[in-house]
């Protein structure tokens, strides 16, 4: 198993990698889900930071196969096994989030992340026997993974009032292993691979938004007496996913991915743009549930179930996607609808201004990144 050519032309996602990400549908369907019912319940507290933390899993454990397989997928019989037991404690995963919402339980999700991450490590050990220029790196992902995984193991066994500090605790573990091992020698990823390893998986958890929309189809038509509620709010979903769909591929991603530092940024920084898409969908349905009369949530407060969301996807893609030199105008729009999208509530028909200001965002800066300079040289390996 020895490192991958930065430079590889074509480098593409594999059929292998197409199938990870298909199972982890399931895993971001389940927890967005279990969102939109704790939402609807009023459970706000306890629905979100149950999200954040099951969301952390599932994306965690798809960044550090991600970044691997850029640089050491072989595609041989011991790689594939290996892989495909990460999708089983993928699956595991998934299988353990609505307990983890319900009853606060993670010992199912634990499992299954645990599964996911020492199959991990025996991908690394692997490659500290066949890259002898980054043994060192290797046995440094591969210990510290180890050591992270018996912490998790061990956050089962304290009380309820350390759960939350144990979490950021190893969740702050987990993120500094990448950050230990690239410092003895970086992993020859590649940038293009990686923007489309992360375009796929935006496309995934803009799906859970486009589901919700559908269900706001089909409620409409199935009640009959809010079906033109449920017709507009569907309509205003649509535009909206559509927009944020637009905003991320507006430019290449590769173009972002020059160094070792800029690689974490985009990396780490894709969690709240993953988790926050994701979200929309669940807000969305609550959305639903409000018109039909199921949720415990008034419309003001179920639009911001969608509002919040919305503006952290666009806060979050424009500072990760934001390029020196650019425009004045793209540098106010993405901000400045943040900030917009989060008023809407407090009008009437909240959804609809929120998708006409998604359709302005998108609408404002075409102009402006078509003029901006192409920023395709100096891309360096990192991690």
């Amino acid at each position: 198993m020895v490192a991958r050519d930065v430079d590889e032309p074509h480098r593409a996602s594999t059929p292998l990698e197409l199938l990870f990400d298909l199972c982890f549908v399931v895993g971001v369907s389940q927890a967005a889900g279990r969102l939109h019912h704790a939402l609807s319940a009023n459970e706000i507290g306890h629905g979100i930071g149950s999200y954040l933390m099951v969301f952390f899993a599932i994306w965690w454990a798809w960044v550090n196969f991600t970044w691997f397989a850029s640089a050491y997928d072989n595609d041989d019989v011991p790689y594939r096994v290996t892989t495909l037991v990460q999708i089983t404690g993928a699956l595991i995963l998934a299988a353990g989030v609505p307990r983890a919402f319900d009853g606060n339980n993670f010992t199912v999700v634990v499992i299954g992340y645990v599964v996911m991450r020492l199959a991990m490590v025996g991908q690394w050990l692997r490659v500290s026997r066949s890259d002898p220029v980054r043994r060192v790196t290797a046995l440094r992902f591969a210990i510290g993974i180890t050591i992270v995984q018996v912490g998790w193991v061990f956050r089962s066994t304290v009380s309820d009032r350390y759960l939350t500090a144990s979490f950021i605790v190893l969740v702050i573990a987990e993120l500094a292993v990448p950050i230990y091992g690239e410092r003895a020698a970086g992993t020859t990823w590649h940038p293009t691979h990686i923007a489309e390893r992360y375009g796929l998986f935006t496309l995934i958890v803009l799906g859970e938004a486009i589901l919700a929309a559908t269900t706001a189809i089909q409620t409409g038509f199935d009640t009959g007496g809010e079906r033109g509620e449920l017709l507009v709010l569907s309509v205003s979903g649509l535009v909206t996913v559509f927009a944020m769909w637009w905003i991320y591929f507006d430019r290449p991603g590769e173009e972002l991915l020059r160094t070792a530092r800029s690689g974490f940024f985009f990396g780490y920084g894709h969690y709240f743009v993953f988790a926050a898409a994701a979200a929309v969908g669940a807000g969305i349905t609550v959305n639903v549930d409000t018109i039909a009369g199921h949720a415990d949530l008034s419309p003001r407060a179920s639009a911001f179930t969608v509002a919040i969301p919305v503006a952290i996807y666009v806060s979050c893609v424009w500072l990760l996607h934001r390029r020196p030199g650019e425009s004045t105008l793209r540098s106010v729009a993405f901000p400045v609808a943040a900030v917009l999208v989060l008023i809407t509530p407090l009008l009437p028909e909240p959804l609809i201004f929120m998708a006409g200001i998604a359709a302005v965002l998108v609408a404002t800066t075409i102009p402006a990144a078509g003029a901006e300079p192409d920023g395709n040289a100096g891309l360096d390996s990192g991690p």
